[in-house]
């Protein structure tokens, strides 16, 4: 189920989304310290994340689904974000060299064919940063926020989604440690809970943040083939000649 995209940016414009922004995008790139001459897609309502790539990466885009609806970004200068199918990007075969997908995954309901199409973009070698919602974090029991809607994962539940799919997971990260609770005085000690949690409570984040790359070998198609049935079509029977037609042939 997909969240209506004007409900996203309400989350990310209060106290609660903000910091929840500065603290998941600490995490990402921490993760993706260093872009430059990649390109990266955002997949999803990834808008939030993005700002930080802009002008070290070689290219920044955005996908939003249909489904979820679109809203310009960024409010200044040109927009670099389209409305698109999730399961028939845009872009041509091997053009992308990272794809972030937040409110994504969670949300969709052709998770195979997004993630096909994912691995249908991403160049050789390339890279996959998957943000779901922590099944056993309190973020996903709330529906106050994004990340309390759609389907909640645990680590070994994404992880064998993204392998069923030809990536290889590569690191694990968490981040949202904090209840999401909207307290300015608790939202102040939000990063003290996240220093806490990410050493003593690990199986409690709100989120799973996931690197994966690409898998080239043993890959199968995106869309499964569809395969023509067999004709069966009568041959002319040739005609047996006979000695009246060609005297030379004796009976």
């Amino acid at each position: 189920m997909w969240q209506d995209v004007v409900d996203l940016r309400d989350f990310y414009c209060s106290d609660l989304g903000q910091v929840a922004r500065h603290l998941l995008r600490a995490r990402i790139r921490a993760m993706w310290p260093d872009l430059r001459g990649q390109s990266l897609l955002g997949l999803g309502y990834a808008t939030p994340y993005l700002r930080q790539f802009i002008g070290e990466a070689e290219r920044v885009l955005a996908a939003m689904p249909e489904q979820q609806g679109v809203l310009p970004w960024p409010p200044e200068g040109p927009g670099i974000v389209a409305l698109a199918d999730e399961t028939e990007l845009p872009f041509q075969d091997y053009s992308i060299d990272r794809v972030l997908m937040v409110h994504a995954l969670e949300s969709g309901e052709h998770q195979s064919d997004m993630l096909g199409e994912v691995w249908r973009v991403l160049s050789g070698g390339g890279r996959l940063l998957v943000v779901v919602p922590n099944r056993r974090g309190p973020w996903s029991h709330s529906d106050k926020t994004p990340f309390g809607f759609g389907q909640p994962f645990t680590t070994s539940q994404a992880t064998r989604l993204l392998r069923q799919h030809s990536f290889t997971p590569l690191r694990v990260e968490r981040a949202l440690f904090f209840p999401p609770l909207r307290w300015r005085t608790w939202l102040g000690a939000a990063a003290g809970w996240e220093r806490i949690g990410r050493r003593w409570l690990q199986a409690f984040s709100g989120v799973i943040v996931i690197e994966a790359t690409k898998q080239l070998y043993g890959a199968v198609p995106t869309k499964p083939l569809k395969r023509r049935g067999r004709i069966a079509l009568p041959l002319p029977q040739p005609a047996v000649p006979s000695a009246r037609q060609f005297p030379f042939i004796q009976d």
